[in-house]
């Protein structure tokens, strides 16, 4: 399992939530019917402190599989209540009478999505929404720099090479909203971020996508030989800016769906 560090998620903050906040703002208005609410993958709680302000009066609950990711969630939220579930295999633990079931960034971590998207809908009373939202940048030059890092010789014997992400295509998540769902909306936006510097693309990646990677490398030294090679192309794939800041295109797909 990724060991998530809070702290380094945290430092892009203002960009990890705004995805949350376009996608709240598509859930229903705050009129007394929504009472329960759920964010799977709620990390530290940015994404359910979104769901707060949305809904001030409802019960949120906000799940996680990192002990250290609930542990900051509870810090910084104490109004919202926080537990460890892990998406991949506890979701049937919960109870199923949620009117929301939210989940921002998370489920590209999780396999099998034929089976996750139903459990994710079952949750729900009849009527209540699903809303989700997951990165879908693989074909941005980050993720491919990475990748031929990863399968590079150098690297192919002590890295795992299975797939880290488990997004499906869009028209395959049509076809099961189309099966389990009584209707819904996809959509794709592209953030056009503007980081710093190129270490800020690698300070962005140190939280996520090279977390996993990092984490299986023995030794300080290994990973510092990693992140070079991966720095060095980095900065031959993302031009600079008029004041040397960086844009940086970020990718996300989103849907809602009714049960």
């Amino acid at each position: 399992m990724v060991e998530w560090n809070a702290q380094q998620y945290l430092r892009f903050s203002t960009e990890r939530t705004q995805p949350a906040r376009d996608l709240a703002m598509q859930l229903p208005p705050d009129d007394g019917s929504i009472t329960r609410v759920l964010d799977i993958g709620c990390g530290p709680g940015n994404s359910t402190a979104v769901l707060r302000e949305r809904y001030p009066h409802a019960d949120i609950l906000g799940i996680d599989n990192s002990p250290e990711m609930i542990k900051a969630a509870r810090a910084a939220h104490p109004d919202i209540e926080f537990k460890s579930c892990d998406a991949a295999s506890e979701l049937n633990t919960l109870p199923n009478n949620f009117d929301v079931v939210f989940s921002n960034a998370c489920i590209q971590w999780v396999p099998n999505h034929a089976t996750l998207i139903p459990e994710m809908l079952s949750l729900l009373n009849a009527g209540g929404v699903l809303a989700v939202q997951t990165p879908m940048n693989y074909e941005e030059p980050i993720h491919r720099i990475i990748a031929n890092v990863v399968h590079s010789p150098a690297y192919a014997d002590r890295l795992p090479q299975s797939r880290e992400f488990y997004n499906l295509k869009p028209a395959e998540y049509w076809e099961l909203l189309h099966t389990y769902a009584v209707h819904f909306r996809m959509w794709k936006v592209t953030y056009m971020h503007t980081l710093p510097s190129h270490e800020a693309i690698m300070e962005w990646y140190r939280g996520t996508g090279m977390r996993p990677y990092l984490q299986a490398l023995a030794s300080d030294a290994q990973r510092a030989e990693f992140e070079g090679e991966v720095f060095a192309q980095v900065c031959d794939a993302y031009s600079t800016q008029s004041d040397g800041s960086i844009i940086f295109p970020f990718p996300r797909f989103f849907f809602t769906a009714v049960k």
